[in-house]
């Protein structure tokens, strides 16, 4: 009697471990993989920074991002002043399309940078931003070194107390100017980049801004 209980309750413990490895190989595919290791549908989709952490970059697609920051960031800063400022329609609406192609621009070459563990220039002003950075050179925004097509200080102060066609026509200048920079910037990062991303973020650059400067220059009754 005693024998047939004892094979009774091992007969329970093996069905019982059984059934436990069952829901455990069941609860270790909840995380969104397959037994093969992919992502199965339930899975979450994969982050830009954890991308831009398994892509492959070289030194220099992190001066690419690490320059194109503050240098966006000092475009969007004077794309803000025409919403008041300007007089023409036509700025307006070119200052409102430089702030929405490069806004998130800035977001996502910071999400390589942090997954790069690389520094990401600091915001709060763009001539801050440059400071911050290593190895810059400030003083010639026109001259192709450093941080080409960068204002000053003063540039962006003599700007901001501008209004109407007074504006207008200091805005399209300066901007022609930064735009040439960042050109310049981004054709280097296609010549030398690695990283897929950021080469074409930069021949999107190249594009987009080269085709803004005409523009531009339209305005300025240059074209």
């Amino acid at each position: 009697m005693r024998n047939t209980r004892t094979r009774t309750r091992r007969a329970a413990l093996a069905a019982t471990a059984v059934t436990a490895a069952l829901v455990l190989a069941a609860c270790g595919n909840d995380d969104g993989t397959t037994g093969s290791g992919h992502q199965g549908h339930g899975s979450t989709p994969t982050s830009s920074s954890a991308t831009a952490a398994s892509g492959a970059h070289n030194a220099q697609d992190v001066s690419f991002a690490q320059g194109m920051i503050p240098h966006h960031r000092q475009a969007l800063e004077m794309a803000r002043l025409a919403a008041d400022r300007a007089s023409s329609a036509k700025v307006k609406d070119l200052a409102a399309r430089i702030e929405k192609a490069q806004d998130p621009e800035i977001s996502t070459m910071s999400g390589w940078l942090k997954a790069w563990n690389e520094k990401v220039p600091a915001s709060g002003g763009s001539m801050n931003s440059m400071d911050s950075m290593p190895g810059m050179d400030h003083s010639a925004h026109s001259t192709g070194s450093g941080m080409s097509g960068m204002m000053d200080d003063e540039e962006m102060k003599k700007l901001a107390k501008a209004s109407g066609n007074g504006f207008d026509t200091m805005f399209l200048t300066m901007m022609v100017e930064h735009h040439r920079g960042a050109v310049e910037m981004a054709t280097a990062e296609k010549t030398k980049g690695r990283y897929g991303p950021a080469t074409a973020m930069a021949d999107d650059i190249v594009t987009g801004q080269t085709a803004e400067i005409t523009e531009m220059n339209k305005l300025l009754g240059k074209g």
